[in-house]
């Protein structure tokens, strides 16, 4: 697209760049800790959640446990790559709260993802297999990450501030690191999607609520 027009709803390249690299970040670090909920269908369909149930030890913290995806590293090291560049080329005039911004946007990313792949593995409660729709939620904010939320139209915007909060982690944040907003509570916004884990970890609570052994 960048070798058509010189920007896309007034972002460069570069600044393309840096917020898809920051988007890779924040989901690489959740694929690869919380790789245990995306993979919950099979230990459901194993009977290994049974044997999860009976120990006296947080059923979460089994799962994180039962599956970390080191492989995806490089991943991350590609994003880290591809970040360096995006600082370098952007010209970012960098100050303590934007510092601070990029660490809350990687934190509650990371923290957003997560809750996704819960949610994901809470519907296996239900279905007992994985539902595949979820990736859009998943491996399809990955893609549109590429791009700050704001180009996919108003509509979209809205969706990802007010139900899946993927613009509180990226785009809002973003604005604020790029100095196109001047809006210093953006670099705070972060952490209200983090708030997203508790209906999240609810919806967990209610599955289990609601399992039954597949006898395996």
């Amino acid at each position: 697209m960048f070798l058509l027009f010189p920007n896309v709803k007034g972002y460069t390249f570069e600044e393309v760049l840096l917020c898809f690299s920051i988007v890779l970040i924040q989901f690489s670090l959740a694929e690869c800790f919380v790789r245990g909920f995306d993979m919950f269908s099979a230990t459901i369909s194993n009977g290994e959640f049974d044997r999860i149930m009976v120990r006296p030890r947080n059923e979460i913290f089994q799962v994180l446990g039962s599956k970390i995806e080191l492989t995806r590293v490089g991943r991350f090291l590609q994003a880290v790559l591809m970040f360096s560049y995006g600082v370098h080329k952007s010209r970012i005039d960098w100050s303590f709260n934007k510092v601070l911004a990029l660490i809350l946007m990687i934190v509650g990313g990371f923290v957003l993802f997560s809750s996704i792949f819960l949610v994901y593995a809470t519907l296996c409660f239900f279905t007992t297999e994985g539902l595949e729709f979820m990736n859009v939620l998943t491996d399809g904010a990955k893609e549109y990450g590429k791009y700050p939320i704001s180009i996919y139209g108003k509509r979209v915007l809205q969706f990802c501030t007010f139900i899946v909060p993927f613009a509180l982690v990226q785009y809002y944040p973003l604005l604020y690191i790029l100095g196109k907003s001047t809006n210093s509570w953006y670099r705070f916004l972060p952490l209200a999607a983090c708030l997203f884990l508790i209906p999240c970890y609810l919806f967990w609570r209610l599955g289990i609520s609601h399992y039954k052994s597949t006898g395996s």
